[in-house]
């Protein structure tokens, strides 16, 4: 715990640095503030500072609404001063106590006229069936049953109504059991018991939500046993304010909400880099050798294994591993690929960075090997040094903070929301082992004399199909995460992309790229409408996997083929630049598109289909399902 002087020091460079206008500095020194000493007393003053930041950083901003069966207000707060630290400036509507059914249900409500991005449903199983939680025991296995169907039916009911009304996300929180079940140690000899009833209710519940898109489950009764069901809740202030979570779990409660909340705005990391000596596995190879490092399954090297472990499961969630490491490379490559306790081998990680250079200049080259901002890292590092270092030089790195105790390790990533991914693609699943087909092809690519050789080489076969209820995640996901070749950089959730493919006059495409090293899935997307003559491209990305390979030509003119076939004789599309699509900047006007048109935000490109056609390049098979094969 810093001392008061510290707290207070930083507390007067915070000050210094607004008066100073110096944003990115001020914001560090308020996230330090705010690791330090994550409790309500410090949430106002980050809130209050960082909202003196706004317009300065880069902040996205999120509205969220709080339904709600019990009081939450003294959570805001904290949740605010988080998702700030976080990147994300947060209004926050919460729905009056008790009303979240007549909320949901009424198309004129508070809830709908705040239009918010996210809803969390709050509702606690003592306030929904205080039947089920307060007088079990005196139940019939009839009205046991009768009770569990009608809360099952409500929260139905409360997510078909919410979807028919509302493009926003919805978490759910699930229900939680009592400390001690009303039959005792009887309650878990059948699956009939109070425990089991509930059990039932979410289970229900969970199949509710998967039939809605972007429909997500907050497990409230697996938070509440991780901090112990018996210090979670405080008797005197739920008796007297209905504040049924003690002052120490209020932060927790908030941490949970921000793991949904980051990936819904998009603040996510795609590649984890991390060091090595005592922090992938105890001591210092270097100095300790093979056999005296730290790392097995047995005290003290099961802390990094358990690190290991964890790491393995962000890879299946599509999270890139990359290694950044002041070391003699032979040493290091020598405990990755022969210690008996790694769980981590060298196939696992997309990139690697093992010198004595400077870990800023490490950071950067990962980002340029596997094509994405410095802003979508995050650093694992056990030295506090070298974390100043990075958050100094680069304040957009996701810099997570180790604590002492090695066996927390495993903790602090498993915790860290930029890490949460609300549902899986298959792409997800197989990105390291496409990234490493990608070092074959540019392998591959030195050995051609030109471009259009190696293009030849690759025997691209692009396949672009409508939308299915396959591919709609997908395709949601990467108008989510994909910046650098994305024209508009609108994001549209699961829920909306599915809406879009219904209007009519809307179609919603996307493009599998296969070649000789493998099958990269769905890399792109493109949203168009027609209207009167003009069909207008509201939408049109890929992956930075597939960027310079004319993949996009090729989807391009699959676009204006099929317009000209419905007499469309115009094809147009903005471009919106970012910080960050710079990529795409000159792709209108290096396909015959003519400028008609600017703002502020962007320009307006127009091509004239009754003149001008884009060819597909011939180095590439195309399919259109549904069109003509080329």
């Amino acid at each position: 715990m810093p001392s008061t002087d510290n707290m207070l020091d930083l507390r007067s460079e915070i000050d210094r640095c607004l008066e100073a206008s110096a944003p990115e500095l001020a914001a560090a020194r308020i996230n330090e503030l705010w690791r330090s000493q994550s409790e309500l007393a410090t949430a106002a003053s980050v809130c209050s500072s960082y909202e003196k930041l706004r317009g300065k950083l880069t902040l996205v901003p999120h509205r969220v609404a709080i339904l709600r069966s019990f009081t939450v207000e003294p959570i805001v707060p904290l949740l605010r001063a988080a998702a700030f630290c976080a990147g994300i400036d947060l209004a926050v509507h919460i729905g009056d106590f008790n009303t979240y059914s007549q909320d949901i249900l009424d198309p004129g409500s508070s809830l709908y006229d705040f239009v918010p991005d996210s809803v969390i449903l709050a509702v606690r199983m003592p306030d929904i069936a205080p039947d089920l939680w307060e007088w079990y025991s005196s139940l019939s296995p009839e009205a046991i049953r009768e009770a569990g169907q009608r809360v099952s039916s409500s929260f139905q009911v409360w997510i078909r109504a919410f979807r028919e009304r509302s493009r926003a996300a919805l978490i759910v929180h699930n229900l939680e059991q009592p400390v001690r079940p009303a039959g005792g140690i009887l309650d878990a000899q059948s699956g009939a018991g109070q425990s089991g009833t509930i059990r039932q209710i979410n289970q229900e519940l969970c199949r509710a939500a998967s039939e809605g898109r972007g429909v997500y489950i907050l497990d409230y009764d697996a938070l509440v046993a991780r901090y112990g069901r018996q210090r979670w809740q405080d008797d005197r202030k739920y008796l007297t304010a209905h504040l049924p979570i003690s002052g120490d779990n209020l932060i927790h409660l908030s941490r949970e909400w921000l793991r949904f909340l980051v990936p819904l705005s998009g603040r996510t990391a795609k590649a984890l880099v991390v060091d090595l000596d005592n922090t992938l596995w105890g001591g210092i190879i270097g100095e300790d050798g093979l056999g005296g490092i730290k790392l097995g399954p047995e005290y003290p090297g099961a802390a990094y294994q358990a690190l290991q472990r964890v790491m393995l499961e962000l890879g299946q969630r599509g999270i890139l591993l990359a290694i950044c490491s002041k070391n003699n490379p032979a040493d290091a490559m020598e405990a990755l690929e022969k210690h008996p306790g790694m769980l981590l081998r060298p196939v696992h990680f997309a990139a690697m960075r093992i010198s004595w250079n400077d870990k800023v200049q490490g950071l950067r080259e990962i980002a340029s090997e596997l094509n994405i901002g410095t802003d979508s890292l995050a650093f694992l590092d056990d030295n506090p040094a070298e974390r100043e270092q990075v958050r100094a030089a680069l304040p957009e790195v996701m810099v997570i903070d180790l604590p002492k105790n090695p066996f927390e390790y495993a903790a602090a990533v498993q915790d860290c929301p930029v890490f949460q991914r609300l549902s899986l693609s298959v792409e997800d699943q197989q990105r390291t082992g496409l990234y490493a087909e990608q070092r074959e092809r540019a392998r591959g690519e030195q050995l051609f004399q030109s471009k259009e050789d190696f293009y030849r080489f690759l025997e691209q076969e692009v396949e672009i199909a409508p939308v299915s209820p396959e591919t709609l995640g997908r395709i949601s996901q990467l108008t989510q995460k994909t910046n650098q070749f994305n024209l508009t950089t609108r994001r549209y959730t699961e829920q909306q992309i599915s809406e879009i493919s219904a209007r009519t006059g809307w179609r919603v495409l996307c493009i599998r790229v296969r070649d000789r090293f493998g099958d990269q899935g769905v890399v792109g997307a493109a949203i168009t409408h027609d209207e009167r003559n003009t069909c207008e491209i509201d939408t049109f990305l890929l992956s930075c996997r597939v960027i310079g390979r004319t993949v996009e030509t090729a989807f391009l003119s699959a676009l204006a083929k099929a317009a000209s076939a419905r007499a469309c004789t115009r094809l147009s599309g903005y471009f919106l630049p970012t910080k960050k699509n710079a990529p795409a900047q000159k792709f209108y006007s290096r396909h015959g598109f003519q400028l008609a048109s600017e703002t502020s935000e962007g320009g307006l490109w127009v091509l004239d289909l009754q003149t001008q056609q884009i060819p597909c390049p011939d180095w590439i098979e195309l399919t259109v399902v549904g069109g003509e094969n080329r």
